[in-house]
């Protein structure tokens, strides 16, 4: 084994890396990390470069790959790029489930024998607090979605993002009560709070962090490899660059080990309290 598969191992190093395909998105949330929107630039990650940094990462002995954007299934080949990642090592993509329709589930319908998970974000169980913070009738098509999903046989988590610590105790039996109707169980639900990054900045709730507070996962986009997926953040058009590990990618060996160095020393084990999963 080698330096990033021990440390993967032995619990130094988390075994997921995650890629921000894409920064464009159809919807402009009110919390969003990235400032994503149908007017941002897109800064996508091509197929290719997706596979290569797959394949380097499954020879360097990380474990798991994880998708998000933006809305990454705004990249048309999304789903033939998500097939040729599933097959190197299991995958999450992370998507607002608004592009859904029947050319998209006929396209995703053969990738559901891979180890291919999909996490829907749905906010709250009322559609109108939904939308508020994530735009209108996003809460409807969500609700359409994830049955057909898992009609088709994928794994589907539900993400809930919420001000504060906690989501309130009756919304979150509500919550539950809805995602367990259309077929997520509650292992796959995971709620977590709002960060104070990107359009969060000014959002009421939010909470700050530090690389302390977040398991260091190895997080590639078009400008660099950073901390954690709550590195690449984007406020005023502007990139922040505080959990920027290198600005190289390709071979991804070198961000690997320059992470590895940054966190040698930490304590070992689930000691981070903000996480994507």
């Amino acid at each position: 084994m080698g330096v990033i598969a021990d440390a993967v191992a032995d619990g130094v190093l988390p075994g997921r890396v995650w890629f921000y395909g894409n920064y464009h998105c159809n919807l402009v949330c009110a919390y969003c990390l990235t400032e994503s929107g149908p007017r941002s630039p897109q800064r996508r990650l091509t197929a290719e470069q997706l596979v290569r940094m797959a394949e380097q990462a499954a020879a360097l002995g990380f474990t798991e790959l994880g998708v998000t954007g933006g809305e990454p299934f705004l990249v048309r080949d999304l789903p033939a790029t998500l097939g040729r990642l599933a097959s190197i090592l299991p995958t999450v993509v992370l998507t607002n489930a608004t592009l859904f329709g029947d050319r998209l589930l006929a396209e995703l319908a053969p990738l559901a024998a891979l180890p291919l998970s999909v996490q829907i974000s749905l906010d709250a169980p009322d559609p109108d607090v939904n939308d508020e913070l994530r735009g209108p009738e996003n809460f409807a098509k969500v609700i359409d979605a994830v049955p057909k999903l898992v009609g088709l046989g994928f794994r589907v988590r539900i993400a809930t993002t919420v001000p504060g610590e906690r989501l309130d105790a009756e919304d979150h039996e509500r919550l539950c009560t809805l995602h367990r109707s259309l077929g997520v169980p509650d292992d796959d639900h995971l709620v977590r709070p709002v960060v104070r990054r990107g359009r969060a900045e000014d959002t009421g709730g939010a909470i700050a962090f530090t690389p302390d507070d977040v398991a260091p996962e190895l997080t590639i986009t078009a400008d660099g490899a950073f901390w954690s997926p709550f590195g690449p953040t984007v406020r005023d058009g502007r990139l922040a660059t505080d959990l920027l590990v290198s600005r190289q990618t390709d071979p991804l060996e070198r961000p690997a080990h320059l992470l590895l160095r940054l966190v040698e020393g930490r304590p070992r084990g689930d000691d981070a309290r903000i996480g994507i999963r």
